[in-house]
């Protein structure tokens, strides 16, 4: 039951004046075998503490998220950015139903009906305010704001519910939903914040921590001096620091591939025979007689099926053609000629004069979507009848500076908050001073006052609505042309794709293991590539086009499978799996090497352990067990359990925590750090200066670590819920 049936019985936002966040984007920023590519009848989209997520309530999900924004953006179809982004809300969302809800439910955490009234109209909540507000400016639209204070007005929201469609009711329902679940999960983490403390003495323990400071002199025996060859670790002694240090060796699900490319190419025969379609191409543009016959050619054989019919000046032209078609004759035809891989004919079409720089005002009048204000309603029909009737108006006489304070929709009529009355700024009065062809203003805007001249008065539309635009003066002149280019890029033929899908098969049947294949890429000297740690559900691979059927075939196959060629863009790949990781402790034979190197590494610490303390025996001070080492005394001032590292060294918490505790004047034992075994002497402590109190430091501690509940927590019951995820087996 909407929270607003105590006014009326029907409620909702419109659309075009808020920005309506939709749940799922919410959610999201809150937690921030065989050879063949695809095949699995398993319906498992993933798993969220224990509960099976099944493909088909996924992909319906997916599906219907879809749809509303494509309703809401108005768009036919979503970009693959546009769809993964979906996909990966629609999950998060779910794990958000999974773990969160449930705790939440547990605890008995709610909003009641009388609750949610108060945060969306008695005293609206920030996440309310936020969607009643322009995301550009942050100020609250007009309908929703106290005219007085720019705040949001609950008189204005009692009044603006009183007349909504059912279309717009559902968006209020939306956003009710949304702020019901905000204020639910700010619940939750106030709770847990109010049940973290820092004791009065804890407090102390960390303001000693950082502010006792020792000066110490050391000596260190760096590892490096004894070389890693002249210590055998046994298998008995990886296996036992393996089992001690399991947790050390957690890991995620992940795959490297090694991989070859056979990029497509095309053949100098494929090239040549282009050369001769774009000289027929040219040829024809030659004969082109009218504006229409030009633009009609340009869109038929020109790859991009653009046709540009902006003026530009000098340097902003291709380097091919820029020089020469300055001096050039309308109707000339240039190349064709080769750039960036593609094959381009160019035709001078138009030149003109044109200002160097003109100083301009305007009025805005924009348009429902039009770009220049979400409060618009007026349709674009609408817009350019009320353009035209300001435009006859300012022709009769009206005073230009009145009607862009009456009329304009531009937001930058209005003066900054740093300015003071009377001072200027850019846009007052819709004035935008002196611009150029470089200037950052759209270009039917620049066009209007460099192609103009003093007094002119035109109305341009651009992606903002219509421009009323005054020139208010103009400088200097300089020559524009309009070209018309019709490229098409140079690519290989069916029989080229044939001829190079040939040799890549036929080096992916020859090496179907991995030795094969490692031992065929060194004796035909190939380029190999490697990727990263690929994780299951990652979208992307350096290099590759939309790679996510690799990934998954990935994940469908053993270690050492060789794939088939595969076409991704211009290139075929085969690739073979060279490492496979599985989620949970990885097994001692993975991570044997890491494991040698702390064994050697403890085992060098134990020889250099001893060589001190026989050392320290008979010498009583830092600089005789230096000699006795052969090693120098090093030194570091001001020192405590806080510091990073020892100046000149690497991190050395140990070290660091043995010396937080030395008193004046004494000698630590021989203690193994991460570069070496040291020895340190400290030479003098300097107390931190007592405090009658500590509550500055208690209030610090506290504001440090509450924050981290607003993350940490989610992090934790999300590890905990076991989640496994396969939204790229199904093509996701």
């Amino acid at each position: 039951m909407s929270t607003l049936e105590s006014l009326r019985k029907r409620s909702g936002l419109l659309v075009a004046i808020v920005g309506l966040a939709l749940l799922a984007f919410v959610l999201t920023s809150l937690f921030e075998g065989g050879n063949s590519m695809f095949g699995s009848n398993d319906t498992a989209v993933g798993e969220i503490a224990g509960n099976t997520i099944d493909i088909n309530v996924f992909k319906n999900k997916v599906d219907a998220a879809v749809e509303t924004q494509k309703r809401n953006s108005q768009k036919a179809s979503l970009t693959a950015e546009e769809t993964d982004g979906i996909v990966q809300q629609v999950w998060n969302q779910m794990i958000n139903e999974q773990v969160m809800v449930k705790e939440y439910e547990k605890l008995g955490i709610s909003i009641s009906d009388e609750e949610l009234y108060d945060l969306m109209v008695t005293h609206p909540h920030s996440a309310l305010v936020r969607n009643l507000s322009d995301p550009q400016s942050g100020k609250v639209s007009p309908m929703f704001a106290d005219p007085k204070t720019g705040e949001v007005s609950s008189a204005k929201i009692r009044e603006f519910t009183q007349a909504m469609t059912d279309e717009q009711e559902v968006q209020w329902m939306q956003l009710e939903e949304y702020v019901r679940q905000v204020r639910v999960i700010e619940k939750y983490n106030n709770l847990i914040k109010k049940g973290l403390y820092v004791t009065t003495s804890a407090a102390k323990r960390d303001y000693l921590a950082q502010n006792n400071l020792s000066s110490i002199r050391y000596v260190l025996k760096n590892y490096k001096l004894l070389a890693d060859s002249t210590i055998k670790p046994t298998d008995e002694e990886l296996n036992a620091y393996y089992t001690a240090h399991q947790n050390s060796y957690k890991q995620e699900a992940s795959r490297v591939l090694e991989y070859i490319t056979y990029d497509i190419v095309p053949s100098q025969e494929d090239i040549a025979e282009a050369k001769l379609r774009m000289q027929k191409v040219a040829d024809d543009f030659k004969g082109a007689k009218s504006f229409t016959e030009d633009s009609t050619l340009i869109i038929a054989e020109s790859e991009t099926r653009n046709f540009d019919q902006s003026f530009h000046i000098a340097g902003t032209l291709s380097s091919f053609i820029d020089t020469a078609i300055f001096k050039a004759e309308v109707g000339t035809v240039m190349g064709p000629y080769e750039e960036n891989g593609a094959l381009k004919v160019s035709k001078l079409l138009a030149t003109k004069m044109s200002a160097d720089s003109a100083k301009v005002r305007h009025i805005l009048v924009g348009y429902k979507d039009s770009g220049a204000s979400q409060t618009i309603s007026r349709t674009k029909v609408q817009a350019k009848s009320m353009a035209d009737s300001l435009l006859g108006e300012l022709k009769k006489g009206g005073k230009f500076v009145d009607f862009v304070e009456k009329f304009s929709d531009d937001g930058g009529k209005k003066m900054p908050p740093n300015k003071k009355e009377g001072e200027e700024y850019m846009g007052k009065g819709g004035d935008y001073g002196w611009l150029n062809a470089s200037s950052g203003f759209v270009e039917p805007f620049k066009n209007a006052g460099l192609d103009g001249k003093k007094g002119d008065l035109v109305i341009v539309e651009s992606q903002f609505g219509y421009h009323i635009i005054e020139v208010l003066d103009t400088k200097g002149s300089q020559k524009k042309v309009q070209v018309g280019t019709i490229e098409a890029r140079n690519e290989a033929s069916s029989k080229t794709k044939q001829m190079i899908y040939s040799l890549a098969n036929d080096f992916s049947g020859k090496n179907t293991t991995n030795e094969l294949f490692q031992k065929a890429v060194v004796d035909q000297k190939l380029n190999k590539r490697v990727t990263e740690k690929l994780k299951e559900n990652d979208k992307t691979i350096a290099g590759i086009d939309s790679p996510k059927p690799l990934i998954r075939w990935a994940y469908e196959n053993k270690l050492g499978t060789v794939s088939e060629p595969q076409e991704y863009g211009d290139k075929y790949i085969i690739a073979v799996i060279t490492d496979v990781r599985e989620k949970g402790i990885a097994p001692l034979e993975q991570v044997k090497d890491v494991v040698a190197a702390k064994v050697i590494q403890d085992k060098k610490a134990e020889i250099f352990t001893k060589e001190f303390t026989a050392a320290m025996a008979g010498n009583a001070n830092i600089d005789g067990i230096a000699a006795s080492m052969k090693l120098a005394v090093e030194q570091a001032q001001n020192v405590n359990f806080m510091t990073n590292q020892i100046p000149g060294s690497s991190s050395e918490p140990a070290v660091m925590g043995a010396v937080s505790v030395q008193k004046a004047k004494t000698m630590s034992k021989p203690i193994a750090g991460k570069e070496g075994v040291f020895v340190v002497f400290v030479e003098s402590v300097t107390d931190a200066t007592a405090l009658k109190e500590y509550s500055g430091p208690q209030k610090a501690q506290m504001q440090s670590i509450q924050p981290r509940v607003d993350y940490e927590v989610f992090n934790a019951l999300k590890e905990n819920a076991n989640i496994i995820e396969h939204l790229t087996k199904f093509g996701y």
